[in-house]
């Protein structure tokens, strides 16, 4: 019998499958990271066996003095589940579905039934509410996708839950309850993803490679860890014994795609040209399954040819880019069930990809491309693989072992980088009435990440208590090389200058020389690594039949080390209590009431490694400037400097390619990022297909690590300037320091940055003495509701409302609002002005409604509608500098009066975070209809039709926020123009054929 599946919420019930459907009943404390499990109660001392009737899989245990069986770590997939004793039936067989993360309950046989939640009626199962769960989570099934209008990537099923939006900044990704886009974690098949270089990001297969998605929102197991946000975790498809085969065309012609707007303004100048861009996307996914050795080895093969071609124009409609990417992904997985005890299974798919953009000069008002000025290529992705091992060591302990690798390529150049140096003027010599130099971005950057993964998971059941406890262990390696553009990595500035001045290494302009100029090759290289360790224990405990306690402990540790292996940071002990409740309220499994309340741990990203600890060789060479040679490419014009004689010695005293003390720029004692979790929820079935529920969640954030500019110290004030530190903001930072005021570095010194640590002068540069950093604060607090239909064949809908608030001063690893995507390296903490107010996050929204559904007209035509609407997020008016220095540092401050003067003479306004008001609300409304058709015995043809943005709305989703930009008595006129919308309508038709 077929299993139909529906997306799951566990703040709304675990609603009840009726008409022959077996529901899953939901429970993060028993299940595995790429699997499920089987739980109930039958007659004492019955023997309880399942069998899938896909793979042949058997397993069977006995069950207790108290009737209750268990079968951990179990494929996802259907089973038809049956029980006996002393070679007599207990009650019919029944068919179950085993999900993602999930623990299905049934009970089998006349006690069982009068105990418990779950009641056998000839061979249909009757789900209530899953006692045993204490999680938020939303599961996603490839049947259900196909029904409903979801575009084909993750960040789209994961929005899908309640509280997640996509990130609000150009570097995309997802917010999980307010949280930053950098605090995520994505699995697939056990695998961690995620990437670790900045936190932005994973590797990421074609939806039809995934079988089912659970998106875990809040209070998950302590098996999973590394992550202040969310965790999406998917598995992938695999082979039974039957033979299948199929084929799934997708399509998006750009004459398909509405036009986006044109941004102007009020003075009538396009500053953001987007009517031009369009993409043309054409998929062809072929796919085979089946069976090498019959209920033995089995095979899932996976092909996606591809052709990808999007155009995009720059701001000011002067170039356009003509982009194209056709690299072909691969996938495939082996099982093989050696016997009915142990399993082992191959994951491997590669999302390698190459993209080549042409660049031409371009005409926006007569739409002609000019002559191709250049040629940009960005490969990424990689090849990853995962091993696991289960063997259901007795009936009561059982074992996962996991080893696998993840790969991502990170590689960006434009061949007018490679040919071309990077030349740049001070604005007083000169001009040579052609542009300076050729390249377009004035670097190159290369990146390989590379994370080695091992895990070993057990399950143990001992009486009332199912013990789960295990290892988690990570290796995280990036290859990098980052060095200025042009022949030999070169930049060259050119700089007025008059015969005999001094230069900064000490040399002195010769006569009869004007300018300089500095040949600076700029370059960091080496191999850097991150290693991560976990261990865990957690206990579920079941008091009494309708009360279940759990309590998990996690132990981190991470440990970060330079750029010539050795550790910098290393941040052990790190203590992760998780406790949760779950109380069946009538005993009946219809009414639960449940609780959780956790602690979860966040790493420190590899770009502080790469940036922090990295081997820079900062080499400045001073020449003089005899004048400019102009040079032609592609049939332009463009000038370099004609070097004269050098000018004193080669300057290295900023970086000689040796990686420096770390003792003087990372505190001792740093701790790591940390956050609380407290939910509180009610879920009820209601009828024999509705259900709904209600939950509230209370998030606070502990701590920061971000780089914080130290200007003076205890023992020495504004003469003992430390420089550049990563540390805790607003907490005792230890570093190697002057503690004589000598000038040397001599010893440890502490310095309390929540109340000293940057100095202030008056306008004559008189020390005043210090000041402190705020300390860093978020808090979201949300009350979700939800109610859901079930899927009968006819139709099926789910509807939920978030109230939420996002408050504080620090919005995690990265700034969406300041657009600074380097985890842990934000500007955030810069000087003690820039966090200084608390408000509404940049990840605030105040009401989030979604809605989706399907609609089955006839057996051959279905409808589908997803509905997602939201309030906007906030907009601060930013400013630069502080009222006791003269740096430009983005603050919360706006200068008033006196802003041409020295500091602390200009006066400043506080201009505290969301103080101009929020964005506009936006909604998007996606509409498909499909068409399914029988092929007789050999298989089904489906047709889909999607629109996606059907309204066409392209509401502000983003707006200017620098309302001075400099210091100024003046206001940027451009403050709180939009600078990002939401995307344009564009349509998708799938045809797909499966045998």
């Amino acid at each position: 019998m077929v299993n139909k599946q529906r997306i799951w919420r566990r703040t709304a019930l675990c609603a009840t499958r009726a008409l022959g459907f077996a529901l899953i009943a939901l429970s993060c404390a028993q299940a595995g990271n790429d699997d499920g499990s089987v739980v109930g109660r039958t007659v004492a001392g019955a023997v309880v066996t399942v069998v899938s009737p896909t793979t042949g899989l058997t397993r069977a245990v006995s069950a207790d003095a108290q009737g209750n069986y268990r079968f951990p770590f179990l494929p996802i997939g259907d089973y038809v589940l049956k029980s006996s004793k002393d070679g007599a039936p207990v009650g019919k067989p029944v068919n179950i579905t085993v999900s993602l993360g999930n623990a299905t309950t049934v009970n089998v046989g006349s006690e069982a039934a009068e105990l418990e939640t779950i009641e056998v009626t000839a061979t249909r199962v009757v789900s209530a509410v899953d006692v045993t769960s204490t999680e938020q989570a939303t599961n996603v099934t490839r049947e259900e996708l196909r029904r409903l209008p979801v575009d084909q990537n993750i960040e789209s099923v994961a929005v899908l839950a309640p509280g997640v939006n996509p990130g609000n900044a150009s570097f995309g990704g997802i917010s999980f309850g307010g949280s930053s886009i950098a605090e995520n974690s994505f699995y697939v098949n056990g695998l961690n993803v995620t990437d670790f270089y900045n936190r932005n990001g994973f590797s990421e297969a074609p939806f039809a490679f995934y079988q089912e998605f659970q998106v875990k929102t809040g209070g998950y197991s302590v098996e999973f860890g590394r992550s202040t946000g969310g965790v999406v975790n998917a598995v992938t498809r695999s082979g039974g014994n039957d033979f299948h085969y199929g084929a799934e065309l997708t399509t998006e012609p750009a004459a398909w795609q509405a036009a986006a707007h044109d941004y102007v303004r009020s003075n009538g100048d396009r500053y953001i040209t987007s009517s031009k861009d369009e993409n043309s996307l054409t998929k062809l996914n072929l796919y085979t399954s089946g069976a090498l050795i019959r209920d033995k080895l089995f095979f899932f093969l996976m092909y996606e040819a591809r052709d990808n071609e999007p155009r995009n124009t720059n701001n000011a409609g002067t170039v356009i880019t003509d982009n194209k990417s056709g690299d072909g992904f691969w996938g495939g997985k082996l099982d093989w069930h050696i016997n009915q005890s142990n399993l082992l299974e191959l994951m491997a798919f590669s999302d390698k990809n190459k993209n080549t953009g042409d660049v031409f000069n371009y005409n926006f008002d007569t739409a002609t491309k000019g002559p191709q000025t250049d040629t940009v290529y960005n490969d990424t992705g990689g090849a990853n693989w995962a091993l696991t091992y289960t063997s259901y060591l007795t009936n009561d302990l059982s074992m996962k072992l996991l080893y696998g690798r993840n790969e991502r390529n990170a590689y960006t150049r434009a061949l007018s980088d490679v040919e071309c140096n990077l030349v740049y003027d001070d604005g007083v010599v000169p001009s040579p009435g052609v542009p300076l130099g050729c390249a377009s971005n004035g670097a190159i950057e290369k990146r390989l990440d590379i994370r080695q993964a091992a895990r070993a998971d057990f399950e143990w059941k001992i009486q009332d208590h199912l013990l789960r406890f295990g290892l988690d262990h990570e290796q995280n390696t990036s290859d990098y090389s980052y060095h200025y553009s042009g022949p030999n990595g070169i930049a060259y500035s050119v700089n007025a200058a008059s015969p005999g001045d001094t230069l900064f290494n000490g040399g002195v302009v010769p006569a009869g020389y004007t300018a300089y100029v500095r040949a600076r090759r700029y370059q960091i290289a080496g191999t850097f690594q991150t290693i991560n360790a976990a261990y865990y224990l957690e206990d579920n405990w079941s008091i009494t039949p309708n009360l279940l306690l759990n309590g998990g402990l996690r132990l981190d540790g991470f440990n970060n080390k330079d750029g010539s292996g050795h550790t910098y940071i290393k941040m052990n002990d790190q203590w992760a209590p998780r406790f949760g409740f779950s109380w069946n309220m009538h005993g009946d499994g219809t009414t639960k009431l449940f609780g959780n309340l956790g602690r979860y741990f966040l790493p420190v990203a590899n770009v502080i490694n790469i940036k922090q600890a990295g081997g820079l060789l900062d080499q400045r060479t001073y020449y003089g400037f005899g004048g400019y040679q102009i040079q032609q490419r592609n049939g332009s014009s463009y000038a370099v400097p004609i070097l004269g004689p050098q000018i004193g010695p080669v300057d290295t005293s900023q970086g000689d390619g040796t990686v420096p003390d770390q003792r003087s720029s990372v505190s001792r004692d740093m701790e790591p990022v940390h956050q609380d979790e407290l939910i509180l929820g009610l879920q009820q079935v209601f009828r024999d297909k509705w259900s709904w529920g209600v939950s509230g969640t209370y998030r606070k954030l502990h701590n920061a690590i971000d780089d914080m500019q130290i200007t003076a110290t205890p023992q020495c004030g504004g003469n003992g300037y430390v420089g550049w530190v990563m540390a805790n903001p607003g907490r005792p930072v230890t570093v190697w320091g002057d503690t004589h005021c000598t000038g040397v570095n001599d010893g440890w010194i502490t310095i309390d940055t929540s109340k000293q640590g940057w100095a202030l002068y008056d306008s004559n540069g008189n020390y005043l003495g210090q000041r402190g950093w705020n300390e860093p604060k978020r808090t979201y607090t949300a009350i979700e509701v939800q109610i859901d239909r079930a899927w009968d064949d006819k139709w099926a809908f789910n509807a939920s409302y978030t109230w939420s608030r996002s408050r504080g001063n620090a919005e995690g690893p990265v700034n969406s609002d300041t657009e600074f995507d380097d985890a842990g390296r934000t500007e955030n903490f810069d000087d003690p002005w820039v966090n200084f107010f608390s408000g509404d996050l940049p990840n605030d929204r105040h009401h989030q409604f979604k809605a989706r559904g399907t609609y089955a007209l006839t057996s051959h035509w279905h409808f589908g509608g997803n509905l997602d609407l939201n309030s906007g997020t906030p907009i601060t008016g930013y400013g630069v500098g502080n009222p006791y220095d003269a740096t430009n540092y983005v603050s919360y401050f706006i200068c008033k009066q006196n802003c041409d003067g020295p500091s602390p003479g200009r006066i400043y306004q506080a201009s505290p975070r969301g103080g101009y008001g929020h964005t506009t609300w936006t909604y998007t409304l996606d509409a498909n209809v499909a068409y399914l058709m029988p092929l007789g015995t050999l298989g089904k043809l489906q047709v889909k039709f999607a629109v996606y943005n059907l309204l066409n709305q392209q509401r502000t989703t983003a707006v200017d926020q620098g309302l001075q930009n400099t210091i100024s008595n003046s206001t940027n006129p451009y403050f709180g123009e939009p600078i990002r919308s939401q995307a344009p309508r564009f349509a998708q038709l799938v045809l797909s054929a499966d045998f």
